[in-house]
């Protein structure tokens, strides 16, 4: 048996002495990242930190691998939940290995089927109170709107909305500083973030003043002894799999933080390319509104309903795809890890672009067409590990139900009520920073036509 040698693994184009792929890493890595997967192979070499290489996975076929088991339990977390363990501590997002499992099964109780039902009504009234804000004819800055409106959701379904106003704008502004961040500290080098800069200290405030918002809200709680039915309560009444007792406070406000982070910034994001893609499909839109009219009647939408909306879940499914959160994430291996035809020793780092491969056109016909019915009966079903919206394996999101219940609660209680127009030949672009998200994005918000609303 002749035994073939593995392909050379070849180095990106465009590096330099000292500072590797930085130059072409900012402003803004999607280019860069995108033009990876046309011009190299399914692994490819870049700096992505000064003096630290790492190997990019472009092929569905080993970005799955890598992400499901027996490869997974190979691996740790890598550079990017590195840099997130400094801001969210040890969570179920950011460890790995047995640590994960036994966190994860902790969590699981606040994402129950019985807990969903009970935050769709939190949901929607928050939704119907951010409605009551907005006057016919107003331009809004549409993601910054849906920021304040997932944030509002998820003080009502975890803090049981005991977060005072000022407290309340006080975490937004903290969080979108931090968010901002990250994206930029993955490319630094650590000396870099450890010099006294206003930059530096501006994330360190904002960091200590969020934990401290969190913190003080499990404190209050635990004070008191009263289960007030939100998602905190439930946390703090879930043992610990290693000592049996209650998790600490330490322990809640990592996973609340997470759920805060995660939960505002991407819901947010695809509320508001949800909204964008309806605006210019116009066509869509009015196919939505009618399932909604089917489904709900003049009705409020309630957790039975989200089941039952076909069209709405495609919707949001083409919006995951086209524009996914997800720029880089990344792995490390910490054994010698056989990956397809290559062998990787311990300490390699790797990392996958959700972004560029959901609009690959190998994979996906005319990638950049927003087109709902590519979902429809799987007409155009992708290969395992090109669609790659939740993650996948056993570090899939453990929120994604939680998430979709807030994207189609959310539509469908604002669509009824209003709609969003552009400005002629508006486009909005997307912008790498921790997460993908929308440039700047002004609509003009109108009221439907009467027979329309609610």
């Amino acid at each position: 048996m002749t035994l073939v040698e593995p392909s050379p693994i070849p180095r990106a184009a465009g590096s330099l002495p000292l500072f590797g792929h930085a130059f072409r890493l900012f402003p803004d890595p999607l280019p860069f990242i995108a033009s990876l997967r046309r011009e190299y192979g399914p692994l490819v070499e870049i700096t992505l930190q000064p003096g630290t290489n790492t190997l990019v996975v472009q092929d569905p076929t080993l970005i799955r691998a890598m992400l499901t088991d027996p490869i997974a339990s190979t691996l740790d977390k890598g550079p990017f939940f590195d840099e997130m363990r400094e801001l969210l501590g040890d969570s179920v997002v950011t460890v790995a290995g047995d640590e994960h499992t036994a966190k994860r099964r902790q969590m699981y109780p606040a994402f129950a089927r019985p807990e969903l039902g009970r935050y769709v009504d939190i949901m929607r009234t928050a939704t119907e109170a951010e409605l009551e804000a907005w006057a016919p004819g107003q331009r809004l800055d549409v993601r910054e709107t849906m920021i304040r409106l997932s944030l509002d959701m998820l003080t009502k379904t975890v803090f049981s909305d005991r977060l005072a106003p000022a407290t309340f704008r006080q975490l937004r502004q903290n969080m979108a500083l931090v968010m901002d961040s990250v994206g930029v500290r993955i490319m630094l080098p650590g000396w870099a973030k450890r010099l006294p800069l206003p930059v530096n200290r501006r994330f360190d405030r904002a960091r200590a003043d969020i934990r401290a918002t969190i913190s003080a809200a499990v404190t209050e709680l635990r004070a008191t002894g009263h289960d007030t039915g939100d998602m905190l309560s439930v946390l703090m009444t879930v043992p610990d799999e290693q000592t049996g007792q209650p998790p600490t406070d330490e322990q809640i406000c990592n996973e609340v933080l997470t759920l805060a982070l995660a939960g505002t910034e991407n819901t947010a994001t695809i509320l508001a390319w949800v909204l964008y893609e309806l605006a210019r499909h116009p066509d869509i839109e009015a196919d939505v509104l009618d399932e909604l009219g089917k489904v709900l009647g003049d009705r409020p939408v309630t957790f039975a309903d989200t089941s039952q909306l076909p069209l709405l879940d495609r919707v949001i499914k083409e919006v995951l795809r086209l524009h996914v959160t997800g720029w880089i994430l990344t792995r490390r291996t910490l054994t010698e890890t056989t990956l397809g035809q290559w062998t990787l020793p311990a300490g390699t780092n790797l990392a996958y672009c959700q972004h560029a491969l959901h609009r690959d056109p190998g994979l996906y016909p005319d990638p950049l067409r927003f087109d709902p019915d590519r979902w429809l009966d799987g007409t155009q079903k992708p290969p395992p590990g090109a669609l790659l919206s939740w993650g996948a394996g056993k570090h899939r999101c453990i929120g994604d139900r939680f998430a979709m219940m807030e994207l189609i609660t959310g539509l469908a209680t604002i669509l009824r009520q209003v709609r969003f127009t552009l400005k002629s030949g508006q486009t909005v672009r997307p912008v790498a920073r921790a997460t993908v998200r929308p440039g700047k994005m002004v609509m003009t918000v109108e009221p439907r036509q009467t027979g329309t609303a609610v």
